[in-house]
């Protein structure tokens, strides 16, 4: 895989402050000198973080995601909430749906389906996040599972080009458990096969110490990294190797 255009995208989920974003001058340095190979690094902090962080890269080739947002496009009584007009006033390119960890407080293929439509219609590119519980795996209904998430959360959206996919099987996520290369292949085959001529990554506990052993997998076209993302050198690290 070390001839493709390869996706690295780091979700920093619930962390960071201010002052955290000082460590992100080695990766500035890094990517101005790593010459190796094409990529694209995106990091989707919390929003809090987005414009500062995007103000930080706007010399760089590094882009910035939001890592949720409301279906509405309007304003209005949504306390707490922003929608994805406001990620994309923010400096936001991207942002990340359908991520298992809302999933599990509630979020419903339906939801996530006008949440898909509204970034779209804004200009921002989707990381649109498929995956599988342990127990659903265990009945061998993975396949079905992700075609389901597809079916539903994509209904009615023809164009998609501005979409990736992140398989993320839900009990990878944290766990330091990573599925089975050949396992791994399988399932990314089967949703190309669903979704041609979509790019599509896999997270769930990408890590310096796995990403020899991930990058071996032909058909993936990147990665979504949770916690090894927060800290500078582990994401050198995971990019470094991945071209070893």
């Amino acid at each position: 895989m070390t001839n493709k255009y390869i996706y690295f995208i780091g979700n920093w989920k619930m962390f960071g402050k201010y002052k955290t974003l000082k460590s992100l001058k080695k990766v500035i340095t890094f990517v101005k000198k790593f010459k190796k190979n094409k990529f694209r690094l995106i990091y989707c902090p919390p929003s809090t973080l987005i414009h500062p962080m995007s103000e930080i890269f706007k010399k760089t080739s590094i882009d910035i995601g939001g890592q949720n947002c409301h279906h509405s496009q309007n304003y209005g009584a949504y306390t707490g909430q922003i929608n994805s007009k406001m990620l994309k006033d923010a400096g936001a390119k991207y942002v990340i749906l359908g991520h298992s960890e809302n999933r599990l407080l509630g979020e419903k293929d339906e939801l996530i389906n006008l949440k898909v439509k509204s970034c779209i219609k804004s200009g921002l590119k989707v990381i649109f996040c498929i995956g599988e519980t342990f127990k659903q795996k265990k009945k061998k209904n993975t396949k079905k599972v992700i075609n389901n998430q597809i079916k539903k959360g994509l209904k009615k959206i023809k164009n998609k080009r501005n979409i990736l996919i992140a398989y993320e099987p839900v009990w990878a996520i944290g766990s330091g458990i990573t599925p089975k290369e050949t396992e791994l292949f399988d399932i990314i085959k089967y949703i190309k096969n669903r979704l041609k001529n979509v790019k599509v990554l896999y997270g769930g506990s990408v890590n310096p110490k796995n990403i020899q052993n991930l990058r071996r997998i032909e058909n993936v076209d990147g990665f979504l990294i949770g916690g090894a993302s927060q800290d500078s050198k582990n994401l050198i690290d995971i990019i470094k190797k991945t071209y070893n």
